[in-house]
């Protein structure tokens, strides 16, 4: 069985287990933390940070999560509408008024973090280098039509979601969403988990290992530009500031931030969200097909919803992240080795989810 270090609370030995079993069957390296309320029960990692197998998967090893990174800018937004600052019933063109050309003056804010915007991507072509031009994709999207209209068809903001909230977030509040969340989410709240990965924390990242094959049908609905698996493992992608996808961190960076959520807003002492600003994370935006990922979802603030008060998302390849707002429960999952069972990822990190329910009862 593949060795594990870590902290594990005894009831919640099966969360142990599900890394174990991963870690000897697909798993390169991973990690999983499981925080009740606001305090971690499961911190546990293994394996190894590159596909060679000679580097060690470390207490501190981080790695690019791809679209749980949308989370953390959903927070963010939450965050601000907590405060006054952002309403998310208010048009886009409230804060971003470049946005409200070619009849995108009635989108609102909550339809960007549910996906009904009418923007799933670009309709110019991009290509992928483009990605690191802020202005200029940002500057598409405002002068682009749409594409559906407004809150009434679901489609995947693969990339979009982050490129439009981070505008709003820079325009109210004169900072990128990268630099927002590091003052004032991860870094009161002491979490490891970065948007522009400073060159420092290089030497800890485990690079991205791609899956061998694409999900069939996944490459029918991919995303303009192209975005190639490899391209997390460049200095432009560590640096960047894509709140879609960008994001580095571990399981234990992840469940930190998001288990404000499970807690009500307050964190080992630091509060960031009221109780009814989390709640907003539930306030359904969408539910039926999606028109990308061709799967039924229900959409709240930024986040999928479930049953009951669970809201939750995943990263490209595997990675994820499940709060129960009820249970008071945050689950995370990282990895290095992707998956490609489809464009809503693989069963590694609901096996963990599920091995964490087995400790509450």
């Amino acid at each position: 069985m593949a060795e594990l270090r870590g902290t594990c609370d005894e009831r919640f030995a099966a969360v142990r287990e599900a890394l174990a079993a991963s870690l000897d069957d697909q798993d390169v390296g991973a990690s999983v933390a499981v925080y009740v309320g606001d305090q971690p029960v499961v911190d546990l990692w293994g394996g190894y940070a590159d596909a060679e197998r000679t580097r060690p998967w470390e207490r501190d090893t981080i790695t690019c999560v791809w679209s749980t990174t949308k989370t953390m800018a959903a927070l963010c937004a939450l965050i601000l509408a907590d405060r006054g600052v952002l309403d998310l019933d208010a048009p886009v063109a409230r804060y971003w008024p470049e946005f409200g050309a070619a009849g995108k003056e009635k989108v609102l804010v909550r339809q960007v973090l549910g996906h009904t915007s009418g923007l799933p991507t670009w309709v110019e072509p991009v290509q992928t280098e483009q990605l690191f031009d802020w202005s200029q994709l940002t500057e598409l999207l405002a002068a682009q039509e749409l594409l559906s209209t407004p809150g009434t068809v679901g489609a995947y903001h693969s990339m979009t979601q982050g490129y439009l909230l981070g505008e709003v977030v820079r325009r109210v509040t004169g900072r990128s969403l990268g630099t927002f969340f590091a003052e004032e989410v991860a870094g009161p709240l002491g979490a490891d988990f970065h948007l522009g990965l400073p060159a420092e924390h290089d030497h800890r990242v485990a690079p991205i290992i791609p899956a061998r094959t694409r999900a069939p049908g996944y490459v029918t609905h991919e995303s303009n530009p192209l975005v190639p698996a490899e391209i997390a493992n460049t200095d432009a992608w560590r640096r960047s500031d894509i709140p879609s996808a960008s994001g580095f961190g571990n399981a234990r960076s992840i469940a930190a931030v998001q288990s404000l959520l499970a807690n009500g807003g307050e964190a080992r002492g630091v509060r960031l969200l009221s109780p009814a600003g989390c709640r907003r994370v539930l306030d359904e935006q969408f539910s039926g097909e999606d028109e990308v990922l061709q799967r039924t979802v229900r959409y709240g603030m930024g986040y999928s919803l479930m049953q009951g008060s669970i809201c939750t998302w995943g990263g490209w390849g595997g990675s994820l992240v499940l709060v129960d707002l009820e249970q008071r429960l945050t689950v995370a999952y990282a990895m290095n080795q992707m998956l490609e069972e489809g464009p809503l990822g693989d069963e590694r990190g609901l096996t963990m989810v599920m091995a964490a329910y087995e400790g509450l009862y």
